[in-house]
């Protein structure tokens, strides 16, 4: 079968995994349904093929999306910010110290492996890091891939079962309807700030992009519109198919142990990440689950719709976890190099 008949194939099953996830009324369905539906069909080796090429577009709707909930008086709130932002530091940390050690000594990874497979970076940027420090790539993209969805998965139906909140959906009506100007300029937004995000060199460059440039259009009042809701839920079957195919050609024996491992760890991490939550409600008076989905071990994208759909502050869980990826990113090589390096040192 050739590709463009593999990528049909592939969105249709996460099509109809979606609309199976909307018709039971399960946490975000879409996106969740989707990656559920062709995570299973990877793994049982049918011939789907990841929409890779629309990614970059579909993480801009996304972002334009989460720019939207960018309202004015952010501003207001940013300076009570610092403290959670330091908490946020604290909590990376001691998730490095308790997540890396299990990875090496209930995962049986090397320790070069474990490190980049237990830092709670982005997927993409461990890799890279990791594989040109001398880890194992397999690993890391199952830890990392594996931790993003049992994430999703645990935040999502933790909030509907046990808080009972709505996670159908995260899309909400703008208040005033989308014009010819306002679709212009929301389009304008994704187009512009994904060159951006490329230009500044950003993490995500297409989904952070977009985000900074509807957050300021919305912030400044420039518009108040947001993507219709077609759109939205496309967006999110693709995402969703996306991460579903991450798991072609790895067997079910292979998956099984990891994505036990991977349960372990992410458990561990959200035990961390609503410590962190207490410290920051107690701390700001954040809400609680706000906080959590701030410090929760999933991607920037995925966690952005889950606040949106609770009705949560998007702008405090997008910041949070632009810091966390920061911080990773730039101490986490430092940090290996003097630890590799300090026994060895006269």
């Amino acid at each position: 079968m050739n590709a463009p008949l593999r990528i049909g194939l592939g969105l249709t099953i996460g099509t109809a995994g979606g609309a199976a996830f909307y018709l039971l009324a399960l946490p975000l369905p879409w996106m969740l349904g989707a990656l559920f539906a062709t995570m299973f069909a990877a793994v049982a080796d049918a011939p789907v093929l990841a929409p890779a090429r629309a990614r970059p577009a579909v993480v801009a709707v996304i972002g334009v999306l989460l720019g939207s909930r960018f309202m004015p008086d952010v501003l207001e709130q940013a300076a009570a910010w610092i403290g959670t932002v330091a908490i946020l530091s604290a909590y990376v940390v001691v998730v490095a110290l308790v997540v890396v050690p299990f990875y090496r000594f209930v995962g049986r990874l090397d320790w070069v492996t474990a490190y980049f497979a237990g830092m709670p970076g982005g997927l993409s940027e461990m890799i890279e890091i990791g594989e040109a420090n001398g880890a194992k790539p397999a690993p890391i993209i199952l830890a990392h891939s594996l931790r993003i969805v049992v994430t999703i998965a645990l935040i999502a139906f933790w909030f509907r079962v046990v808080e009972g909140k709505d996670v159908g959906t995260p899309f909400s009506p703008s208040a005033t309807p989308l014009s010819g100007m306002d679709a212009a300029v929301l389009l304008a937004s994704a187009v512009l700030g994904s060159l951006l995000g490329k230009w500044l060199r950003f993490p995500a460059p297409t989904f952070l992009g977009p985000l900074l440039v509807s957050a300021l259009l919305h912030l400044t009042s420039v518009t108040q519109s947001v993507p219709p809701p077609l759109l939205v839920n496309t967006a999110q079957v693709i995402l969703g198919t996306v991460l579903g195919c991450r798991f072609l050609g790895i067997g079910l024996r292979t998956l099984a142990p990891a994505a036990a491992l991977s349960v372990g760890a992410t458990v561990l991490t959200l035990g961390l990440a609503f410590a962190g939550g207490m410290a920051m409600q107690g701390l700001t008076g954040v809400r609680i689950d706000q906080a959590l989905l701030a410090l929760a071990p999933g991607g920037l994208t995925e966690m952005g719709l889950i606040a949106l759909a609770i009705h949560a502050d998007v702008a405090f869980v997008a910041l949070h976890h632009v810091v966390r990826i920061l911080f990773v990113i730039i101490l986490a090589p430092l940090a290996f190099r003097f630890f590799v390096t300090r026994p060895s040192d006269p």
